[in-house]
């Protein structure tokens, strides 16, 4: 059985993907304190989330994916490049974060949760 955490969560990614949400607790500045399950999951949608508008650094993706953890945070980002959800690139000194077209795909499966009713 998995356990709720309590978590930090994009207040963007809190809206779309409420069904990972069990309690909100009090906001902060662009993110929602939150009772969560599936906490893995939940924190693979937020990188996927972050960067399916634009490339990121990594400091940029650190900071709005809200995973206070910064050894959680290589984990997931880890776990996103190996599965090819997410790719790395060298450019000058910094490493630019971009999802891939199998990310966009795992997103969309979260994402299109809540349409499949009313698509019928």
């Amino acid at each position: 059985m998995m356990r709720a955490r309590l978590t930090y969560v994009p207040l963007e990614v809190a809206d779309q993907f409420g069904d990972f949400i069990i309690k909100r607790d009090e906001q902060i500045l662009d993110a929602v304190k939150a009772r969560t399950r599936d906490y893995s999951t939940l924190s693979l949608l937020k990188l996927l989330y972050q960067l399916r508008g634009n490339p990121m650094t990594f400091s940029d993706l650190y900071s709005k994916s809200k995973i206070r953890m910064k050894k959680s945070f290589l984990n997931y980002l880890h776990l996103c490049v190996d599965y090819n959800f997410i790719k790395k690139e060298a450019v000058g000194a910094n490493v630019i974060y971009t999802i891939t077209d199998k990310g966009r795909v795992m997103l969309s499966l979260f994402m299109q949760k809540d349409n499949q009713y009313e698509e019928k």
